[in-house]
This record gives structure tokens, sequence and C-alpha cells, in this order.
């Protein structure tokens, strides 16, 4: 195998959450149901935004970046699933995995980053609404997106690179639906422990730094709501964020339920919390948040209708 392994096996093989066929035909039926909500959900979302100009604003910009990359994140890991669960060859090459492991862990950090910046973003609107367009000007968001970027590649590179340094000489099953980090680790035959402590230091830095940002901008506005005066305008500065809410809770609720744990500690009973993270979360994304939102849905039917829903409108 690449990267220095001994057993000279270029494959692994994905075995997923069952090897029953009563249960792998459930499975795929589930999964693929799944994968078109998501795909056809974050596509009308990007659509939508990108034909209304009524939407051509910082919140609707990251809303857009987001759902890009939830898209991105379901195509990485979910075909192979589904060809995997019809297949009886359950392979996949060495190059394959570490492909696929590069672009989960550069696109779960690159959602985490982006759902900080939403936060800022509704910080400075809620909290300092008179220096909201140039706070955040089409060039901050600019930046602040490539900014996004360029730290989740570099993450996923330091990671995958790392892999590349690990010896795979005894069993090559994983019992997972992907190539994931920790269950890669567990089958290791050489140290790991360089890999565990930079994913450690990482790690905490990529996730808990925008977490407690998150957090603190919160802490900001609702202060910032809780002295408005009028119940109705309360009502109106936190309907701008439920959305947002509710996608961070759902997104770093289960991805602690997975990560924030001793290597040693893994097993297959975190495969529920990984399917929540890496396709329920995605596929629930567009739901909240276009549910309460009316220039999205207005949006959306211009999307579908076009002039016959402007007449009606």
């Amino acid at each position: 195998m690449g990267g220095g392994n001994e057993s000279g096996v270029f494959e692994f093989l994905l075995l997923g959450l069952s090897q029953s066929p009563e249960d792998q035909h459930v499975l795929f039926g589930m999964f693929l149901s799944m994968y078109l909500v998501t795909v056809v959900g974050n596509m009308l979302i990007i659509l939508a935004i990108s034909f209304d100009s009524r939407l051509h604003t910082p919140m609707f910009f990251f809303l857009a970046n987001l759902s890009f990359t939830d898209l991105f994140f379901v195509t990485n890991t979910i075909p192979k699933m589904l060809v995997n669960l019809q297949s009886q060859n359950k392979a996949i090459s060495y190059t394959g995995c570490l492909t696929q492991l590069y672009f989960l862990i550069s696109l779960v950090a690159l959602d985490n980053l982006i759902l900080a910046t939403m936060a800022y973003d509704r910080y400075v609107a809620i909290c300092h609404p008179l220096h909201y367009t140039t706070t955040m000007s089409p060039g901050i968001c600019i930046l602040l997106l490539s900014f996004c970027w360029m730290i989740s590649i570099l993450y996923g590179l330091i990671h995958t690179l790392l892999m590349t340094r690990v010896t795979f000489c005894g069993s090559r099953k994983i019992h997972y639906i992907f190539c994931e980090m920790y269950v890669l680790l567990r089958l290791a035959c050489s140290n790991t422990e360089v890999n565990h402590k930079v994913l450690m230091a990482t790690g905490s830095f990529i996730f808990l730094t925008p977490f407690g940002f998150v957090i603190m901008s919160y802490v900001w506005i609702v202060r910032a709501i809780l002295r408005i005066p009028s119940a109705s305008s309360k009502y109106k500065a936190f309907s701008t964020c439920a959305s947002h809410l509710a996608v961070v809770t759902l997104f770093y609720g289960t991805l602690c339920l997975v990560y924030l744990k001793p290597l040693h500690t893994y097993s297959m009973k975190d495969s529920v919390a990984t399917v929540m993270y890496a396709v329920v979360t995605p596929m629930m994304n567009p739901f909240i948040y276009s549910l309460r939102n009316k220039d999205m849905h207005g949006a959306l039917g211009k999307l579908f209708l076009g002039k016959a829903f402007q007449r009606l409108a």
C-alpha cells in the first residue's frame, strides 16, 4: 500500500452499516431518497439566491455557499455508499479512500467556519445595524469566505498527508459508510500518536474556536434583542437568527457526539451520529432556512413559476 505500507494491499473494504441483504435494500432506498432530497434542496437554494436580486445580501451569500458545501459533501460520500449497497464488491482504492478522507475533513471544517461567519453576520446586523452595510460589504464577504476556504483546504491537507505516513498491515475492513479519520487510525499497525495529537490540537482550533465565537455572538445578540422595547421588534430580530441557530445546534450536536472523545473509545455506536452529521444535517439545512423565510419563499416561487408567479404577486 502507498505511503510506506508493508502489506502490499492497495484497497480497503467499505462494509457499511450492515452486511444483511435485507438491511442493505432498506438502507439503499433510505440513503438514495435522502441524497436526492439533499441535492434538489440545496440546488434550489443556490439557484433561488442566484436568480433573485433581493437575496443578494451577505446572509444569503453565505447561505448559498453553505448549500454548495453540503452538496459537495454528500456527493463525496453517498454515491460510493449506494454503489456498495448494491454490489458484492465493497472495495475502495487506497488513493480513493484518502481522496474521500481529504474532502470529508475539508468540507466539514468549511461548514463549521461558514456557520461561524454567518453568526458574525447576524451579530453585526442586530448589534450594529448602522454599520452593517460597510462592515459586511461585498469585498469583506468575499474575503471572509476566501479565508474559510483557505483554512479548510490547509486543514484537510495536513491530516491527509499525515495519513499517508501510516502503515496498514492488518485488517483492511472498514465497518463504516465512508473513509473516516478515526476508523482508519484504528486500522493502523504503526504508531499513530503524531496523527492523534495533531488531530486533537488542530481540531480544537478549527472547531472549538469558531464554536466559541458563535456562542459569544449569540450572547451579544440576545443582550441586544432584550434591550428592544417592542415585542414585535424582538420577535422580528430573533426570527432572523432562528434558522441559523437551529442549523448550528444540529451541526455541532452531532459532531460532538462523534469527535469529542478519545480515539480508543470510538465504536460502531457512533455510526448513527455520523449519519446525522454526514447525511441528515445537509438534507435538513435547506428546509430549516426556507421554512419560515418569506424572501426565500418568493425566490423559490419565481424559480418554479417564473412570470406567472410575478403576475400573481
